[in-house]
Parts: C-alpha cells; structure tokens; sequence
C-alpha cells in the first residue's frame, strides 16, 4: 500500500472512531439530543381537574387515573336518588357500581330500592393530532323504574363505544358514541354530546341521546360548575320537549336533576 493510501485508510478509521465513540462533557462540537414533547392527549382535561367520565347521561373516552375514584349522587324526580362509585383499578381501565332508591327523599311514602348496576370501561386509544380518544365499556343503569313492566322505561346503555375530539374552537369537544342495550333485540342506537370549558370555572352541557327514531331520542341540557378541582355540581334538564306517555300511564316530559360528584386520588 503507498503512503498516500495508507495516510487516507488512517484518516478514515479515526473520522469513523470519532463519530463512535461515546460524547464527552468536554466535547464542544457534540450537539445534546434533542427530545420531542408527547402529541397532546385528544380529550386532557384542563389543569387541574378531574377527568369528566360523563356529560349527562352519555359518556365520554375519558377514565379516571390509576389508583383514582369518584362518587357521583345525583338526585332526580319524585325524590329518587342514584348514587354511583368508580376507581380507576389499571391504566385505562375503570369499574363502578351504582343504585338507585326511588323516593328516598321529601314526602314519598313508597321508598324502593332498585337493583344496582355495574359499569366498566377500557381506554382504548389516547388520541391524537389527526384521531380522537377512544374508550368503550359497559353501562348497566337504567332510568325511571316502570314498576308495572319491571324494568326502566329509559333503559340501560348497555355495551357502547365512545370517541372524544376538540372541534372548532379551544375546549368545544364532541363526544359521539354507539350503543347496544339490549343484546336480544341488536338494536344499535346513538348518542351525539358536546362540552365547552368556560376558563375551568364550568362547563356547559348538550346531549342527543338515545337516537334510533327521532320520536324516541332526547335531548337534554345543562351546565357544571366546578367549585374546586375535585368537586363539580351538575344542574341537568333531561328529555327537553318530551310528549306522550310511558306503558305505566307516566307522562313523557322534562325532568331536572341536580348531580354532585367528588373525585380524587389515592
């Protein structure tokens, strides 16, 4: 081998070390590396807060942290109250139980305790700049106990899957989502929700829920205040515009609820 080669082959291997070995404290010309910051979570709650699970009814791809739990007592007509329990048990995945007791509070003389319900639900996908969050699980509680069929005249949500998007402006989500209650019949219905934060201090809350024919749908609306970061105070009116009757003889109507939830960390 000439020198002139031997000198290139030499100059080479160095260059190649050079660039192999590992960086030095020293090394003024090596650059750090340089990390990229996690696209933001699609449906992340605003700082401070808890995650909203829910809008009214319907829920949303949100869950509650690992080793998080929320209870829920919301208060409806003729003096019922519907109390619920959720913990976040693994990443992503939340369980809960529920019961309701109709008349349980004012002047009602026959005070029922309904069966309670299970929940479950499993984040499926956080979501992204281009895809929503996605979750799905399953909801066992039914609404306004008909006592003559046995059973919820509103029923259950039973087995749904839900996706969670910002749209158009800073904090306006859409929470849209299928459902299938009742597993002998197959039907599939629907629900169409959507949030806006307003500056951590409420949200304001729409939903249409129930959606397989337009006379079966409802529409309900309300706003949540959030008092602290672990404390809310929902005021709903369900079923807006509602007519007609249940099988029971009950009218079809409005009917406003008030929900306090707290939720936090253990």
């Amino acid at each position: 081998m000439n020198p002139r080669s031997r000198a290139g082959l030499l100059l080479a291997l160095g260059a190649a070390l050079s660039f192999s070995r590992p960086a030095r404290a020293d090394d003024a010309t090596v650059a750090s590396p340089k990390i990229r910051a996690k696209a933001a979570v699609a449906d992340a709650p605003a700082a401070g807060l808890q995650p909203d699970i829910d809008v009214i009814d319907a829920p949303t791809a949100s869950v509650l942290d690992y080793g998080g739990y929320s209870s829920r007592s919301r208060f409806y007509s003729n003096g019922g109250l519907l109390e619920y329990a959720s913990f976040g048990v693994y990443p992503g995945l939340n369980l809960g139980a529920s019961a309701a007791v109709d008349g349980l509070i004012g002047n009602e003389k026959n005070i029922r305790a309904r069966a309670p319900a299970a929940q479950v639900r499993y984040r499926l996908y956080d979501g992204d700049a281009s895809l929503p969050a996605l979750a799905m699980g399953y909801d066992g509680q039914g609404y306004l106990y008909n006592m003559r069929t046995q059973r919820y005249d509103e029923r259950q949500r039973g087995f749904y899957v839900v996706a969670t998007r910002e749209i158009g402006i800073p904090q306006l989500q859409i929470h849209p989502s299928i459902n299938v209650s009742d597993f002998n019949s197959n039907r599939i219905y629907g629900s169409l929700p959507l949030t806006l934060n307003i500056r951590d201090k409420a949200s304001l809350l729409a939903e249409w829920d129930n959606i397989a024919n337009f006379s079966n749908s409802r529409v309900n609306l309300g706003v949540r205040a959030y008092l602290t970061p672990n404390f809310e105070v929902d005021f709903a009116v369900r079923s807006v515009g509602a007519g007609g009757y249940f099988s029971d003889g009950q009218r079809r109507g409005p009917e406003r609820v008030v929900q306090l939830k707290y939720a936090g960390n253990f």
